[in-house]
């Protein structure tokens, strides 16, 4: 059982070597090439972190503006329930409001006219 593990491990072994190395060397060939053409990398650092950057304040932006409309649908929402829970008592008295108003606008035209306001003439 010993024998098992141990050839696992070092079945393992050389492939973590190879990834390791094969990074390694990776690495040394980008950083032989920035250190040969500086002002190449330097643009491919300007324009992609300027696009970075510019991605990065519209992302931010975008957020605060749903932040804000959050906050507004919530005051909007508190706003209509409170209306709805006001409503019927509102509603009533409008109710009893525009009912005495067309009593006296009924009264006030559709009432009987005065004989001196008939007879009255150019003067």
């Amino acid at each position: 059982m010993t024998t098992e593990q141990n050839e696992d491990k070092q079945a393992s072994s050389p492939s973590a070597i190879g990834l390791k190395e094969m990074v390694e060397e990776q690495y040394r060939k980008i950083k032989e090439n920035a250190e040969t053409y500086p002002y190449v990398w330097a643009s491919y650092i300007l324009v992609y972190g300027g696009f970075t950057l510019w991605t990065t304040y519209r992302w931010r932006k975008l957020r605060r503006t749903e932040d804000r409309v959050r906050v507004l649908q919530e005051r909007l929402r508190k706003l209509v329930k409170a209306e709805e829970s006001a409503g019927p008592v509102s509603s009533v008295q409008k109710g009893q409001q525009s009912s005495v108003a067309s009593v006296e606008k009924g009264s006030s035209l559709g009432g009987t006219t005065t004989p001196s306001a008939t007879k009255q003439g150019p003067q």
